[in-house]
């Protein structure tokens, strides 16, 4: 996975994209916890097309917003758990577009990228004393 970083971030970019303009079409709806999961990975995709994602700023930058995502995805997912653990919980007419399940995918793939930011070999050459 690490020699594929550079596919990753295009596949994660295009998650995000095609993402965006599934909501920008009115194929689905506004959702703003959708809006910053989308972003987010879309951001974790350029990071990963950066010549050394392992930067002290990338790695700072992308743990913060990282963390945001953590936040913003989890309580949308343990909403999703509250419904089921009041037995209000429905799938839809639509299934694959259920908050609880997209939220749960965002969550995978926004630790999936923080990962393999954090995974991938630092590209900088250490200088040499002589």
């Amino acid at each position: 996975m690490l020699n594929n970083r550079k596919i990753v971030g295009i596949v994660a970019i295009a998650i995000c994209v095609l993402a965006w303009t599934s909501e920008l079409t009115d194929l689905v709806y506004v959702c703003p916890y959708c809006r910053a999961q989308r972003t987010i990975i879309g951001i974790f995709g350029l990071s990963l097309l950066l010549p050394n994602p392992r930067s002290w700023i990338n790695l700072y930058l992308a743990s913060t917003v990282a963390a945001f995502g953590f936040f913003v995805g989890a309580f949308q997912h343990f909403e999703g758990w509250k419904k089921i653990m009041f037995g209000k919980f429905e799938w839809g007419e639509v299934w694959f577009i259920n908050p609880w399940l997209l939220s749960g995918c965002a969550l995978f793939i926004i630790s999936g990228l923080l990962l393999l930011i954090w995974a991938s070999p630092d590209t900088l050459k250490p200088l040499s004393v002589t």
